[in-house]
């Protein structure tokens, strides 16, 4: 495993790829630091230990700390996923012919439905950024010490244009990792930014232990071993996979007799990753950006003891949209049809079934039983341990869905950054060639 990762350097493109997304990374987290103009940054920390452990407090780790600082990267790519679910969602259930025409014209309309997408991007942005400005000017502080020093249409509209510019900024960051980079660049920039909040969670609980004494030596020594079981358990989950036995018939190309071999076909059983969980968390803090607008009304009161994170609405809420976006991903990415179609123009069937549309009826089955269980225990490692993490009092770091998200985007970089290895001749990260559950087809 060091030689594989000496032998990343010495590719050239790889070398390359690496050092750019590292530079993207590196420059995307000096915008967390730069504040906007106007606020005042004690005012603001006094406001979000307020909001300790609940949803503007986990939407600030996934900004990697630029929410609480009021930084120009303060909504960071939060508008541009929301725009990603919105159009996923159109597309998916067929209500714009126009987004379907795109969809079949190959890579020229994956173009334009991407351009739509950052249309959109720029419209949430604006209406999130009116939101938040609103929220920090109206919210209440005791002694009346003001955030925002000078209100007025003047910081509103500063404000606004500088949230938006900083967000559309950072979906390019993003699209720069993704396109010339390693890895996913929306996933590593929301991975950067719950990493950021590691180092500061674990010196927090060592002071409550040994300087303040707040909890006890036992009590960490449990949450940390807690954190290393829901670990194994999301490494397990995201690598697990049900293996669909295929055999190839014997055929004669020219003078050689081609086939005959068995492999198998790999069925992930979280087949979405992370994709699930970062939809979820999005789309659950689009409600609390509604609220912003009028923070003292009462039913914006309302809508944030809702989404509380400790209330068994917000669970709930929060394990259907996981459920949901589970199966949702899976029919979008997931086509048995093609499959079916594939195996049979090349002499492959599914032992014991009919090639053709009842492999493609087995295949879909197959997938839903998957997708039932592994739904289910990715809402379950997100919300249990999240639970525990409220009752042991411990940062966000150490909850369910900040650590399914950090080990999934791990493992899914890993893999890619293994696939540039093996395609090169040279070694992967394990003896068998490849981390498993991340390939695609395998011979057996």
């Amino acid at each position: 495993m060091i030689q594989s990762a000496f032998d990343l350097f010495k590719i050239k493109d790889l070398r390359k790829r690496i050092l750019i997304t590292l530079g993207v990374l590196a420059f995307y987290r000096l915008g967390v630091i730069i504040p906007v103009p106007g606020v005042n940054a004690e005012a603001l920390s006094f406001l979000f230990k307020q909001q300790a452990n609940g949803l503007i407090d986990f939407i600030n780790v996934f900004s990697g700390g630029a929410f609480a600082r009021m930084s120009i990267f303060s909504m960071g790519i939060m508008p541009y996923i929301n725009a990603s679910i919105i159009m996923s969602l159109l597309q998916g259930a067929h209500v714009i012919p126009y987004l379907d025409h795109l969809a079949k014209e190959g890579q020229a309309g994956q173009k334009r439905l991407n351009q739509i997408t950052r249309y959109a991007t720029v419209i949430l942005a604006l209406i999130q950024s009116f939101g938040l400005t609103q929220l920090i000017v109206r919210i209440p502080l005791p002694g009346d010490v003001p955030v925002v020093q000078n209100p007025g249409l003047g910081f509103t509209l500063t404000t606004m244009i500088t949230l938006v510019t900083g967000t559309v900024f950072v979906m390019w960051l993003g699209e720069q990792i993704t396109e010339f980079g390693v890895g996913n660049g929306t996933s590593l920039i929301i991975f950067l930014g719950i990493i950021e909040s590691l180092p500061r969670s674990v010196t927090n609980v060592a002071r409550e232990v040994f300087e303040l004494q707040q909890r006890t030596l036992f009590g960490a020594a449990l949450l940390f071993a807690l954190v290393l079981a829901v670990t194994g358990l999301v490494v397990w989950l995201e690598t697990g996979q049900r293996n669909i036995p295929v055999q190839y018939a014997k055929r004669v190309v020219g003078r050689k007799m081609m086939g005959g071999q068995s492999t198998y076909l790999p069925l992930k059983v979280d087949q979405s990753g992370v994709i699930a969980v970062i939809f979820a968390v999005s789309l659950l803090s689009f409600p609390v950006t509604i609220a912003s607008f009028s923070p003292q009304s009462p039913w914006s009161r309302n809508v944030m003891d809702v989404f509380n994170r400790s209330t068994w609405w917000y669970n709930t809420i929060y394990t259907a949209l996981i459920i949901f976006f589970c199966y949702f991903y899976n029919s979008v990415s997931f086509n048995p049809k093609d499959i079916a179609e594939n195996l049979k123009k090349w002499g492959g069937f599914v032992l014991g079934i009919r090639p053709g549309e009842q492999t493609a009826i087995y295949l879909e089955r197959v997938m839903e039983r998957i997708t039932l269980g592994g739904s289910v225990a990715v809402a379950a490692l997100c919300v249990l341990p999240t639970i525990m993490q409220q009752k042991f009092n411990a940062p966000f770091f150490f909850g369910g869905t900040s650590i399914l998200i950090v080990v999934g985007v791990a493992l899914d970089t890993i893999s890619q950054l293994e696939s540039h290895l093996i395609m090169r001749h040279y070694e992967g990260f394990t003896k068998t060639g490849k981390v498993s559950g991340r390939g695609r087809w395998y011979a057996a």
